[in-house]
């Protein structure tokens, strides 16, 4: 049996979730009711004190609840490598900041189980990480340079344009051939942006949806089809995107038995890929999202599976 008790979620204050869709929920609610006792903390309550690893956490009970989803008891300072398993849960940006809490929670793993892996998490932003399948993927260049982006757009044609750390649709640019309003596009990133920015050829199969599929330790667990609103090339639920259910193609599976071992490798507990078409775009390692959709459209309860990978892991 696995040895868990005491289970602590790193993420954006619980207070600001829509528990309808946030798959932080689903997974916490799912060990709650396996009997592990939750504690909350944001990443600004972690601390490292002569090498011990301490946060400001508060005990969390859920409730499946709109409106009235959590209880949070009083805030007490923990050596953190007293837990069992931590969750490492808040959103992107993916910046310096999410890159010092990794350095942190490294200091107790594995010996308290976190998930993900926080080195690997570090060492593969799901933009850059995507790139060891290039056989995979579409056109795509990162660069901050505006003559290579130029070059890149009069070679495909129509292009997507993105920030190369950025989350949930943030920042997603659609832009055509004759587009314009292209060198104010690259002037505003550039001013934006420090980081290099990330191009790809864009893919008309993306009106049908861009799809995501959730792994657990490698092996595909579900899927849900995101469908772009009609005037937004975007497909990100939070930028409006609509869900449907789905199946997994054989293309699909094909691109899933391919990353499997790389997963597995790094520690990747909980994945979701992005599909348009027959190429995937993105490897999310930081808070993939889809498990309560999955679920309500009649899929797997992924959570559950996933816990059930977090107690083999720990066993």
């Amino acid at each position: 049996m696995a040895n868990i008790r005491n289970v602590a979620v790193q993420m954006d204050h619980v207070s600001t979730i829509n528990i309808a869709g946030d798959s932080t929920f689903a997974m916490s609610i799912e060990a709650q009711n396996r009997g592990y006792k939750l504690f909350h903390y944001t990443p600004d309550r972690l601390s490292m004190r002569d090498g011990k690893v301490f946060a400001t956490v508060e005990p969390m009970e859920l409730r499946d609840v709109k409106g009235d989803h959590y209880t949070l008891g009083a805030p007490e300072r923990v050596d953190l490598s007293t837990m069992d398993v931590i969750l490492l849960r808040q959103d992107p940006p993916f910046d310096m900041a999410y890159i010092t809490s990794t350095h942190l929670l490294e200091r107790i793993h594995p010996k308290t189980l976190v998930v993900n892996d926080p080195a690997w998490v570090r060492n593969s932003p799901e933009k850059i990480f995507v790139t060891e399948f290039a056989d995979l993927m579409p056109p795509t260049l990162i660069t901050k340079d505006p003559a290579e982006i130029a070059r890149f757009r009069e070679e495909q044609g129509d292009i997507i344009l993105k920030p190369l750390y950025g989350n949930g649709g943030a920042g997603v640019f659609h832009s055509t051939r004759d587009d314009r309003n292209f060198s104010s596009l690259m002037e505003m990133f550039g001013q934006m942006f420090r980081e290099p920015f990330i191009a790809q050829g864009y893919l008309p199969a993306v009106r049908k949806g861009d799809k995501r599929i959730i792994l657990v330790d490698g092996e595909p667990v579900g899927a849900i089809n995101r469908v772009p609103a009609e005037h937004d090339a975007r497909s990100n639920m939070h930028a409006g995107g609509r869900p449907e259910p789905t199946e997994l193609t054989a293309r699909e599976r094909e691109i899933c038995a391919r990353i499997g071992l790389a997963l597995r490798e790094r520690g990747f507990l909980l994945v979701g890929i992005d599909v348009i078409g027959d190429y995937m775009t993105e490897i999310n390692v930081t808070s993939p999202t889809g498990l309560r959709e999955v679920k309500k459209f009649g899929g797997a309860d992924i959570a559950a599976l996933l816990w059930d990978a977090i107690e083999r892991k720990r066993a």
